[in-house]
């Protein structure tokens, strides 16, 4: 295992996420984390998750541990999956799903779309704008859905689907996050 990082706050706050060892595996800054999460807090309790390119679980974990009433986690690493579902038992989250997928192509569609996704691709794979466009043609995202995106450069409103609108952007060092919203 490569480290730690922290759940900031609500139930779980101060519990230690494992980091695997693998290869383009960056977890979201503790910065980014709490400024994304004090962007999320009207919107969060009892909001319907998905945590896409889940690496260490700390955005899924968060948002549970803040009041979400469910996250589904996904990552094609089955390294991942299997210290994802470690963390799981450990928590004792029942509220949190998680499976092994290629994404996007891989994903299953929800019964129930999500109020909340959260996209952190690996930056070199090309995968966060397709991302955004299948979750959008396939209907995973309830009306008003928020959707938090990482990404190495700034996004701008037209590399988005045309119903998304994006809310607010900041950075810190390298990383770029913006939270846009499905009309």
């Amino acid at each position: 295992m490569q480290g730690f990082v922290r759940i900031i706050a609500g139930i779980w706050r101060g519990r230690r996420l494992q980091v695997p060892n693998i290869k383009g595996l960056r977890p979201t800054p503790d910065r980014v984390r709490e400024t994304l999460f004090n962007w999320l807090s009207p919107y969060i309790q009892g909001a319907r998750c998905l945590d896409l390119f889940a690496g260490t679980g700390a955005l899924g974990f968060e948002a549970l541990s803040r009041g979400a009433s469910m996250v589904e986690m996904v990552d094609e690493s089955p390294v991942v999956v299997k210290t994802l579902q470690a963390q799981i038992n450990l928590l004792k989250a029942n509220h949190a799903t998680l499976y092994q997928a290629t994404v996007p192509q891989g994903l299953r569609l929800p019964q129930i779309p999500f109020d909340i996704v959260f996209l952190d691709p690996p930056y070199q794979s090309e995968l966060l704008l397709k991302s955004c466009h299948y979750l959008e043609d396939h209907h995973f995202l309830a009306t008003g859905a928020y959707i938090y995106l990482e990404a190495d450069k700034e996004i701008q409103d037209n590399d988005l689907p045309s119903n998304w609108r994006l809310l607010k952007k900041e950075h810190a060092g390298l990383v770029f996050y913006h939270l846009a919203q499905r009309e």
